[in-house]
């Protein structure tokens, strides 16, 4: 039997346990704090776990249809590391009314997911490698459109709304990215050569469909119990979104820098970085906006977390573009920033609770 059907089988049968759980403790009131931390924890496992598994049903379907090389890694550092954060999303907008919007789940998640991407992953990554040299000039330009991008968010909430006008414009923004990157086949020139049977194309068809139905089913839950989790905390669902599951949706980005690094792909674990990161910021947004408009209570949280993305943004532009590499003493200093982050974060609403007491 093939090692990796026991994954896939232990994700469906996760995902078929949380469902029928999660069904049955809806009957009643919502049990305990423990039980909805519990089952957040094992939705984040699930959908994470779902989108590993699409990734690789879709990797070794292209495989049989004998496309280059480009079109799966475009697939995967265009939208691939980005797939739970947009269903996060899309769940998101899809359950908010406009007396109890949730959207703001899905900014909270994109915030939190890009610190974590420009801090953790890549401060891990550094310290793993020891130095991460980036000597072409495609990445290095890379960073620069990433910087510019992640400031669009931060622009279109000056208003307290990312709008679906707003998603539209980042939609667009998402589509001039993924043009840039269809005229930049130099890097993706190869065919795979992967042989794979008529049994094992039928076997990832069906894992596909699978992973994308629990995608759709822990995405669902995992805005379910997020928005419990804070009622039952008495916090904003944007700073469960910036500390909670934006931890859970990284991880698919924090395995991948660790393997391409650790097996001198460095520019592949840069690329997948960049990409998550765009992605992110104008594929999950706009689509989540355009569902439904993406609101938040708390303004100067938002407004902090999105300066700290912002800096830390830069400043991985500026290790990349004036270095040309990323240290590991500079690995140590991104992972500082999060802890740093996380300690304002925490105090800011320490100091709402007291404000709003008083």
């Amino acid at each position: 039997m093939n090692s990796s059907i026991l994954p896939d089988s232990f994700l469906i049968i996760m995902g078929i346990l949380l469902l029928i759980y999660s069904l049955s403790t809806k009957i009643n009131y919502r049990k305990m704090f423990l039980t909805d931390l519990m089952l957040f924890v094992l939705t984040c496992i699930v959908l994470v776990k779902s989108a590993e598994t699409l990734v690789g049903s879709l990797s070794r379907i292209a495989s049989y249809f004998r496309v280059t090389e480009f079109v799966v890694g475009f697939m995967i550092m265009a939208f691939a590391t980005s797939i739970p954060e947009l269903f996060t999303g899309i769940s998101s907008a899809m359950e908010s009314t406009v007396e109890s919007p949730k959207t703001s789940l899905a900014l909270g998640n994109v915030i939190g997911a890009n610190i974590i991407d420009l801090t953790l992953v890549i401060g891990i990554a550094a310290i793993l490698r020891r130095n991460i040299k980036v000597e072409t000039k495609a990445v290095r330009t890379d960073t620069v459109y990433m910087f510019l991008i992640s400031i669009l968010p931060l622009i279109l909430m000056m208003d307290h709304e990312i709008s679906r006008i707003d998603g539209v414009v980042l939609l667009f923004i998402f589509a001039i990215y993924v043009f840039r990157l269809l005229t930049q086949k130099g890097r993706f020139r190869e065919k795979i050569g992967i042989d794979i049977s008529r049994g094992e194309f039928h076997k990832n068809l069906i894992l596909f469909v699978i992973s994308i139905s629990l995608l759709f089913i822990s995405a669902h839950f995992l805005i379910e119990y997020a928005h419990a989790l804070a009622l039952e905390l008495g916090v904003p669902d944007i700073l469960i979104g910036l500390l909670m599951i934006s931890l859970g949706t990284t991880l698919p980005e924090l395995t991948f820098e660790t393997k391409a690094v650790l097996s001198e792909h460095q520019y592949m674990a840069l690329g997948d970085l960049i990409g998550s990161v765009i992605a992110n910021s104008t594929l999950v947004l706009g689509l989540t906006a355009i569902i439904f408009p993406i609101q938040t209570t708390d303004f100067i949280l938002f407004m902090t977390s999105a300066f700290f993305m912002l800096t830390i943004a830069f400043l991985f532009m500026t290790f990349i573009e004036a270095e040309k590499h990323i240290t590991w003493q500079e690995g140590i200093a991104l992972i500082f920033l999060y802890i740093l982050y996380m300690v304002v974060v925490l105090t800011i609403r320490s100091l709402e609770e007291v404000q709003a007491m008083g």
